[in-house]
């Protein structure tokens, strides 16, 4: 078994050399020592990749820096379910590196002057190489807009585009099982609101943590997390959001970093984890990353503008500027790369803000810092031209070598053998993931659900349609037909605009959780819309109660029950088509209006208003639910050969009456089947909708 001794001075080997002009060449990475004897590998926190169809083997040892082609052990470091620290070694470290990393995008097309369409393209990263070993911390600096993010997320398999260059995990591609093992803490902390601290991280651990581990074995997991990372004094108090305080901003990043830790994680990329927090609490999280980064992880952040004491504990630092590298090797020697290509200051700095103020193009002890216009842009720019053509004369070619050197491995044979593997496997069972889904659902939505203001509404409008329908007679046929078509459009259109906000709210969440590769899409969609039953059709019930028997309709139960009924399938209907408009746009203002349009159209065609329509465009009413919702209530309430007294002692039969006649309460059954397609169809339109929300 590999000492932690042993494997510092492994870490140590594998760091990049002073990149200074005048520096001997740098040493070749060696690869992990191998242990002579078998090693047993315990149960890992993070998933295990799914089993090759040939022979049987861990598919973890076609990993270079993992396996031995001499022996048959894995090189790991065993983790123990009930570990008592977060910080224990990860099983599988994982060496990034990258090499000559190209991302471009093209900007919004302009009309030129003789009408036709330009497009233009930038450069966001040009040419980045790197490496990181396990155990390192490699912080990528540069000032805002210089392509930090963009780096840390191509890095992280998230970033779609133009993207050219090589990125490899231990010498493959990225691919599920890497993704798996790699967390990913973006800037903008994503948490629900209602969740406390310690129901945040108990749902993740549900959903990321395998089968093989018990819900008890999870659960003092999430213990050791909230401890280590000290939450313990806010455990039980609630996320927050913009409407209600919760807990302060260096806890929401640190409950950021444990539902990543809870997967034991071999990669740890974080996007800028200390913007927005005092000094003494960034010094706190970053204590926290350094001891994440001694157990073998090999750690990558962006950073904005560290103070000194954050500085010197990086590792390793990436310097950009407009997208190109300027400097490239460790922090340490940071300074004296810069003086040795004559850049260098009399002052005792932060390094931090010499290499920002390079970047930006400022040299030292210069005046452009607080000097404008062409004199200083020109200036700038020769700084930036300057450091560019340096980096590639000092560091870029030895980078290259030393890259060229740890690249022994056969990639065609690894390749070979990763075709034969099966589809990857989850970590969880599509119900496991279903369940704890739709628990976390409820318990979100608890206090949205069934909040006063709704059902206020709600009520309110039950009881004052009820005292203007007070007792309907059955002669006043006109108003009875009324008050059913008030349910078809009441209930048609309510819950289309409550369920139109539902995926747009969750589309940061839905992107964070799928690309963490934590569930499949139909568990998420089908615990999200179940979840939703319970408020969606509690208040139409209850609607229905007040407003049906205050409007005096027929009294048999049978009708009420099959009344109810019809209004319920609306509401599932409606509430369909909210999903599918929401889910296509994916943007609440662009939704809201379609929605709106919507409903008019389907508000006119409904069979109430405009009983006559045009042949032309007679086509349009058979697309509108409230047209089958409203003739359903009527062939409940009615048949075409009841009677009602039309004038004082005149009986006339229902099915001549105008509004009627125009309806047929015939064929009901067809009716109903095609809200069931409805049904289907809009909910099929919204699922297929969310697999093209772009996962970053």
């Amino acid at each position: 078994m590999c000492s932690p001794v042993h494997f510092e001075k492994q870490v140590k080997r594998n760091s990049l050399t002073s990149p200074f002009p005048q520096s001997s060449p740098p040493s070749t990475p060696t690869p992990t020592p191998k242990s002579s004897n078998n090693i047993i590998l315990a149960v890992p926190l993070n998933c295990m990749e799914p089993k090759p169809e040939y022979g049987g083997s861990d598919p973890m040892e076609t990993l270079p820096e993992m396996s031995d082609p001499q022996n048959t052990a894995v090189l790991a470091y065993p983790v123990q379910a009930n570990s008592q620290s977060v910080y224990q070694r990860t099983m599988y470290p994982i060496t990034l590196k990258f090499e000559e990393v190209v991302y471009k995008v093209n900007l919004d097309r302009k009309e030129s002057c003789w009408g036709s369409w330009t497009s233009r393209e930038k450069t966001i990263l040009n040419g980045i190489t790197g490496i990181v070993s396990p155990g390192e911390i490699l912080a990528m600096l540069g000032p805002s807009g210089s392509g930090k993010t963009t780096l840390l997320t191509a890095l992280g398999g998230r970033l779609n585009g133009k993207l050219s260059g090589k990125i490899t995990y231990n010498g493959q591609p990225f691919s599920g099982t890497i993704k798996r093992r790699t967390g990913f803490v973006a800037q903008d902390d994503v948490l629900y609101p209602h969740l406390t601290v310690t129901e945040t991280l108990f749902f993740t651990a549900l959903l990321r943590l395998p089968n093989s581990l018990t819900q008890d074995e999870k659960a003092q997991h999430v213990e050791n997390v909230i401890t280590e990372l000290g939450l313990t004094r806010c455990r039980n108090s609630m996320i927050g959001g913009p409407l209600f305080r919760g807990i302060s901003g260096g806890e929401k990043k640190r409950v950021s970093i444990g539902q990543e830790m809870l997967i034991n994680p071999s990669l740890l990329l974080l996007d800028e984890p200390t913007s927005g927090l005092d000094s003494t609490t960034a010094q706190r999280i970053l204590n926290t990353v350094k001891k994440l980064a001694s157990g073998g992880r090999t750690v990558v952040t962006t950073i904005h503008q560290p103070s000194s004491r954050l500085y010197h504990m990086f590792d390793k630092v990436v310097l950009l500027s407009e997208g190109c590298p300027i400097y490239y090797g460790p922090a340490s020697t940071a300074l004296e790369y810069f003086s040795s290509i004559n850049f260098s200051t009399s002052m005792t700095v932060n390094p931090a803000d010499l290499l920002l103020d390079l970047a930006n193009g400022i040299a030292p002890d210069s005046k452009q810092a607080t000097e404008q216009g062409e004199n200083a842009e020109r200036e700038q720019k020769l700084v930036k031209e300057t450091l560019i053509s340096a980096y590639d004369k000092n560091i870029s070619t030895r980078l290259k070598a030393e890259l060229c050197d740890a690249n022994n491995y056969n990639y065609a044979r690894d390749g070979s053998k990763r075709h034969d593997m099966k589809s990857e496997q989850w970590c969880t069972s599509w119900w496991h993931q279903f369940k704890v889904l739709l628990q976390r659902g409820l318990r979100e939505r608890r206090f949205e659900a069934f909040n006063r203001l709704r059902i206020f509404q709600v009520i309110s409008v039950a009881i004052l349609g009820g005292l203007l329908w007070w007792h309907t007679p059955t002669s006043h046929i006109e108003d009875r037909i009324a008050l059913l078509f008030f349910f078809s459009v009441f209930w048609g259109f309510y819950p289309l605009y409550n369920a139109v906000f539902t995926f747009p709210q969750e589309r940061r969440m839905l992107i964070k959780e799928r690309s963490s590769g934590m569930y499949h899409l139909s568990s998420y969609f089908l615990a999200r819309t179940v979840g939703d039953l319970p408020l969606e059709l509690a208040l139409p019930t209850a609607f229905v109660f007040i407003i049906y028997w205050m409007g005096g309709l027929k009294p048999e139960p049978e009708t009420f029950i099959f009344s109810l009924l019809v209004v319920l399938y609306a509401v599932l209907v409606s509430q369909s088509l909210g999903l599918a408009i929401g889910a296509i746009l994916m943007d609440i203002k662009q939704a809201t209006t379609l929605a709106s349009v919507t409903t008019l159209v389907f508000l006119i065609a409904g069979g109430y208003y405009v009983q006559q329509i045009p042949p032309f465009i007679v086509w349009l009413k058979y697309l509108s639910y409230s047209y089958y919702c409203y003739k359903l209530l009527l062939g409940v309430q009615y048949n075409e050969d009841d009677y009602y007294e039309c004038s004082k002692g005149v009986m006339c039969r229902v099915g001549d009456f105008p509004a009627v006649k125009s309806m047929g309460l015939n064929h009901l059954w067809v009716d109903v089947a095609i809200m069931g397609l409805m049904l289907v169809g809009y909910r099929l339109v919204a699922y297929l909708a969310l697999h093209r929300v772009r996962l970053r």
